[in-house]
């Protein structure tokens, strides 16, 4: 390839990258904020405190207001599975999140320290090994991590 070809090569990506940041910043401008692929939140719990529970659910209910579609976690660890356990005073308020799109996710490692089963935790939540480990995951892959 000769050196008009690859300048024309050139221009042409910078010209489709341009094109690909204009409609993102369409996007923004449309909604008022940005693409929802580019909102990613994951919260951790780890405290057996139901009120510590209520703000991470108020919380959750405050960005999706704010920022509309996002994609949102809550990773659970240690003493905070009692807030996914089906009797829990904050079971429905769980079971509304994960209606709205929110994904609770629960730590193996933990559960089994507990003694605790799916059988004992709400239906629908999800599981991982270890929950520290998928915060990690979930960081690297460009989620915006909160500890409230």
């Amino acid at each position: 390839m000769n050196l008009k070809n690859l300048a024309t090569l050139g221009l042409f990506a910078a010209l489709a990258l341009g094109a690909a940041e204009l409609r993102a910043a369409d996007d923004v401008a449309a909604s008022g904020r940005p693409a929802a692929s580019r909102n990613r939140i994951v919260f951790q719990v780890n405290e057996d405190d139901s009120r510590k529970w209520n703000t991470v659910l108020a919380n959750v209910r405050n960005v999706q207001e704010e920022l509309g579609r996002a994609e949102l976690a809550v990773v659970v660890i240690g003493p905070g599975l009692g807030m996914l356990k089906g009797d829990a005073l904050t079971a429905n308020q769980v079971q509304d999140a994960m209606a709205a799109g929110v994904r609770f996710v629960a730590c193996g490692n933990s559960m089994q320290a507990l003694h605790l089963t799916q059988d004992d935790m709400i239906d629908g939540i999800a599981y991982a090994k270890a929950g520290y480990v998928e915060l990690m995951r979930l960081q690297q892959q460009g989620w915006a991590y909160v500890r409230p």
